[in-house]
């Protein structure tokens, strides 16, 4: 897959699930820790010195509050207008069904291990949302934007801007999981994608903990 701009692709903050060890799926609005607004001040601070002041770039996030909160902090440092930025839910984090918001303890003590310690990946609860489902969302999203030719900065989530790097870079399915999928970064990082090539522009501080 050949992109026509660069894609900055950011994971969000940590948040007060995060922290508290909760599984946080596609709950609309967790709101960042103090943690997780550091995260998103080193994000903004390196973008800045990167780009320079108000670059040319599209502003996106997944319709969460804080991909929003993380994204406001970050185009603060840019000098970037926040009320521009467009929303897609399709950018969102794997819907975790009966489990969302649960610990994580007591998901684990009553199923088993919810993280496979090989992938570091959620694995779907009974009800929740299967890998190819969020491989065919994020593509989506790409493809119905990624014709303008435009340099975005996009806030996604752990499992969703996995799925959406496996995808970009065109990755073998993850056996048992039958969709691409990039290896883990933590709370706070980026990576910037061009040309089917991923180059980490920061490493973020927080938790793997999606």
């Amino acid at each position: 897959m050949t992109s026509t701009g660069r894609l900055y692709l950011a994971r969000h903050g940590e948040t007060v699930f995060n922290a508290a060890a909760r599984l946080q799926g596609d709950h609309a609005h967790t709101p960042l820790t103090r943690a997780g607004f550091e995260q998103a001040d080193e994000m903004g601070a390196v973008l800045a010195h990167r780009l320079g002041k108000k670059p040319d770039l599209d502003l996106w996030a997944s319709d969460t509050g804080r991909a929003l909160q993380t994204l406001a902090v970050i185009a603060e440092h840019l000098e970037l207008d926040w009320h521009e930025a467009q929303r897609d839910a399709r950018l969102t984090e794997i819907g975790m069904g009966s489990w969302g918001g649960r610990y994580y303890a007591d998901v684990t003590d009553e199923f088993g291990p919810i993280v496979d310690l090989e992938t570091r990946l959620l694995k779907p609860a009974p009800d929740g949302e299967l890998y190819p489902a969020i491989a065919e969302r994020v593509k989506a999203w790409y493809d119905e934007h990624a014709s303008d030719g435009r340099d975005k900065l996009v806030i996604a989530h752990g499992i969703s801007s996995r799925v959406l790097r496996g995808v970009l870079l065109e990755l073998d399915p993850v056996p048992g999981y039958d969709a691409p999928v990039a290896p883990g970064l933590p709370q706070g990082s980026i990576v910037m994608i061009q040309d089917g090539k991923e180059e980490l522009v920061v490493e973020g501080t927080g938790g793997e903990r999606a």
